[in-house]
């Protein structure tokens, strides 16, 4: 009994473990603080607590009220406006912002969101699915877990509530007509940072980059934002494509997706195909799990992109 208490305590303080970027959160760009200057330091944090077996050491800095502007170090309060469940485990939420403000990201940057759980601190990752320039709002996307320690948090959402968030991070900086032709590979919720990019695109007229949207999920039900997706598809240089890793009869789909919808897992044969079918010389965006974007990345060099082809979110 008291090794099985003990293997639990040791689970409920990983769980607590700050979440190490990835080295394509950094931007590069000499940033102080760097989103690894703020891992490092929560990181000490965690392992002072853990050492001492002092769970209140991990209580968060003061958070400030009132945004004025987003702070990469110190969480800011936005009030809930707004909270949709898009499917069992999956919200979309809506967040004010002052004085019809803008949050000031550009496409495909993220926050990182705050929890607190039974007095105690969780952090996670979270990119807005709003147009960089939506005035007076943001959104996210969030899928819920259920061990998750902030999907419990996330669940106990309601509009009116207050969220804490600081930012922005990311390292990819989309520029109108940057590339030829972006390939965006995303699955799940990492549809979220191809969404405002997306948006990008196509709300400017002089922006005339091709865009392949690739979404995987595990059922038709499942797929996300399917109104704005079907909305994006019809622009001359948009084509969306899904692939559905629980489904298998093209029947039980509607008609219009019936053509663009493949089953089973996105795999090394498609994204040839996926490459080789792009209008121009395409750059690749990736985003979902991290076996998701690994598999994804050693697909794309065999597929003859070279590493400075692609991005991983």
């Amino acid at each position: 009994m008291y090794e099985r208490e003990e293997d639990d305590d040791e689970e409920a303080w990983l769980q607590l473990r700050p979440v190490e970027p990835l080295p394509s959160q950094c931007c590069g760009g000499g940033c102080s603080p760097c989103v690894f200057d703020l891992y490092h330091r929560d990181l000490a944090r965690w392992e002072a607590a853990r050492a001492s077996k002092d769970r209140s050491l991990l209580g968060g800095e003061e958070s400030q009220n009132c945004p004025s502007h987003l702070s990469p170090e110190t969480f800011l309060a936005f009030r809930i406006s707004a909270m949709d469940r898009l499917t069992k485990d999956t919200y979309r939420v809506r967040f004010a912002l002052p004085r019809n403000s803008q949050l000031g990201l550009r496409p495909g940057q993220h926050l990182i969101l705050r929890g607190i759980v039974n007095d105690l601190e969780v952090q996670r990752a979270y990119t807005p699915i709003s147009p960089a320039n939506a005035e007076g709002y943001f959104e996210v996307l969030i899928k819920c877990y259920q061990t998750g320690l902030m999907s419990q948090y996330v669940e106990s959402w309601r509009a009116g509530d207050t969220a804490f968030w600081r930012g922005p991070f990311g390292g990819f900086f989309y520029q109108p007509n940057q590339y030829g032709e972006l390939l965006m590979l995303a699955a799940g919720t990492g549809l979220a940072p191809m969404v405002p990019i997306l948006q990008s695109i196509t709300d400017n007229a002089d922006d005339e980059t091709f865009v392949t949207l690739v979404g995987c999920f595990k059922t038709f039900e499942g797929i996300y934002l399917k109104t704005f997706l079907q909305e994006q598809a019809r622009f001359w240089n948009v084509r969306t494509f899904f692939v559905l890793s629980q489904e298998s009869s093209p029947e039980q789909l509607p008609w219009s997706y019936r053509e663009k919808t493949r089953f089973g897992r996105l795999a090394q044969d498609l994204i040839e195909e996926l490459v080789g079918s792009c209008r121009r010389k395409p750059f690749a965006l990736v985003c979902g799990s991290a076996e998701f974007t690994k598999d994804m990345a050693s697909c794309l060099l065999r597929a003859g992109l070279a590493e400075d082809s692609y991005f991983l979110f």
